[in-house]
């Protein structure tokens, strides 16, 4: 077993504040997501300028934080919202949820979509290869942390939490991979290869539900929770089954949410912009 690695949760202090690592890579996250989507604007239906990409990425950092402070205190701590509901205002004591997170992003890429008259599932099948790597770069800030302890484990590789006394595995780090590099380079693939709408979106929410799936396997449940479902399932893996049906349903048969799948034709799109400006 291997004690786990001390790293001061502050990178960069200046006089009375402090710059925490975990904000840092929220931060190096949303320049990675630009970047990618910034590769791959040209492959799309329809055009993309800087601009128009740095107001995208406005509106999914505020429904990221968001989403995910409302998210985790409605999954996670509402006990604690009920007895106190201005927590929900402390950020800076911790507590983010992906779904939380995931569902902020939706309301705002919907809201961005309505203003720019573009169609929503465009603009996520678009969005969706630039979440991956950040999403792992978020679990590094979770390890920095030590935050989402791994179930025990005799492994060789385990890790002994500060204040524990156990090994454990490093659950965060599994999630980092299969969340990170892992889902990054499937959806990537997906995105290059042009499908039709909705699969993408979709590809990410099946593949990212069945990732977390597996990975709780390994993170310990949290404390006040425990197991919610059937003695075994985590909150996180029941949060993850309506996102893998309804990516069964956008990668299959989108048709029956009434969904269109036929792209506009790009003179039609231009004249909406038109109309629009």
């Amino acid at each position: 077993m291997i004690p786990y690695p001390i790293i001061d949760p502050v990178a960069i202090s200046i006089g009375p504040f402090n710059i925490h690592w975990y904000a840092l890579t929220y931060l190096f996250g949303f320049l990675i997501c630009f970047s990618i989507l910034l590769s791959l604007r040209g492959q799309q239906r329809q055009t993309w300028t800087k601009d128009e990409l740095w107001d995208l990425i406005s509106y999914g950092v505020f429904g990221v934080i968001l989403g995910g402070r409302m998210g985790y205190v409605l999954f996670y701590g509402f006990e604690q919202f009920l007895s106190d509901p201005l927590s929900i205002f402390k950020i800076w004591q911790g507590g983010m949820s992906f779904h939380g997170g995931l569902l902020g992003v939706i309301a705002a890429l919907a809201l961005y979509a309505h203003r720019h008259q573009r169609r929503f599932l465009e603009v996520t099948d678009f969005v969706a290869p630039g979440a991956p790597l950040a999403l792992g770069l978020g679990r590094i800030g979770n390890f920095i942390n030590a935050e989402l302890p791994g179930r025990v484990t005799d492994v060789p590789w385990a890790l002994i939490y500060p204040g524990d006394v156990v090994g454990r595995h490093p659950s965060s780090l599994y999630q980092m991979m299969l969340e990170g590099p892992m889902l990054f380079g499937l959806i990537y693939l997906l995105a290059k290869s042009r499908p039709r709408v909705a699969f993408t979106s979709g590809g990410f929410l099946v593949l990212y539900g069945c990732f977390r799936l597996i990975t709780e396997f390994f993170r310990a449940p949290d404390p006040h929770l425990g197991f919610i479902a059937f003695g075994w399932m985590t909150q996180g893996q029941i949060l993850c089954v309506p996102m893998i049906l309804l990516g069964i349903v956008l990668v299959g048969r989108p048709q029956i949410l009434g969904i269109s799948i036929e792209a506009p034709s790009p003179q039609v799109s231009a004249r909406k912009k038109r109309k629009a400006s």
